[in-house]
Formats: structure tokens, C-alpha cells, sequence
């Protein structure tokens, strides 16, 4: 059995962005934040939003550990004492990187991060030096 179908999610089934960042949030004039990118949109696991934030955080970089701290604890729990953490994190890894090589045509750092990543997928455990795109 491979490494995602051995998965035993903690969250009951529910509403997951699928993408869910802080780029994919806009604030209107009112002040109020509305949530956008809903293509992935669909009814599973809160894991699979979690991922992004503990995975920004833990193999990136992206976020400072006082905004995850805070992630994590109003949510009330780190999705990196999780078990399937690393399972996710590689599916997340490899979704950032498929999605990064549509756009090589638009010039050659997009192409050398497109490269420097899958050669990092390689080797699970190599830092992720990523650019944010």
C-alpha cells in the first residue's frame, strides 16, 4: 500500500480550499477578506489545507515561526506532530512544482526554479531553497 492510501486523517470531512495561502486572500475596501482561487475547491480532509501553512513554514521558510505559532494555535493544532506530514508535504511539493512548469515560457528563472525543484524532489530530504511564485 503506498504512503498516501496508508493515511489515517485526524479531521472529519469537510469544505478544503485546496490552496489555501495567504495569496489567495483579498481584502475589499470595507476591510473585509475574501477568500479567491476556488478551482480546488472540494469536500475532504482539513489536512490538505493545513499542509500549506506547516509546509511554507517548516520545508520553506515562507512564514517566521511567531505567524505559524499563531496559524497553529488558533487552529489548535500543528500538522507537523502528524504522521502523515511528510506524505502530504511531498504531494504538496510536487502539486507547487507540475503547476510552476506550465509557465517555463515566461522566462529563464521561472525555468532554473522549475529545474532547481525537481531536482530537490529527488532527494526528500535536501532544504528547499524554493522561490515563491
Amino acid at each position: 500500500m503506498g504512503h498516501l492510501a496508508a493515511l489515517r486523517f485526524e479531521s472529519p470531512m469537510g469544505p478544503v480550499h485546496g490552496d489555501a495561502h495567504a495569496g489567495n486572500l483579498m481584502v475589499d475596501q470595507r476591510g473585509r477578506v475574501h477568500l479567491i482561487d476556488l478551482e480546488n475547491f472540494c469536500v475532504d480532509h482539513a489536512e490538505w489545507d493545513l499542509v500549506v501553512a506547516a509546509h511554507e513554514f517548516d520545508r520553506l521558510g515562507w512564514a517566521v515561526e511567531e505567524q505559524y505559532t499563531a496559524f497553529s494555535g488558533a487552529y489548535g493544532r500543528d500538522l507537523r506532530e502528524w504522521p502523515g506530514f511528510r506524505t502530504l508535504c511531498a504531494i504538496q511539493e510536487f502539486r507547487m512544482t507540475t503547476w510552476l512548469m506550465q509557465n517555463v515560457g515566461e522566462g529563464p528563472e521561472v525555468a532554473e526554479e522549475v529545474m532547481k525543484r525537481i531536482a530537490s524532489l529527488r532527494d526528500d530530504d535536501a532544504p528547499r531553497h524554493w522561490r515563491p511564485y
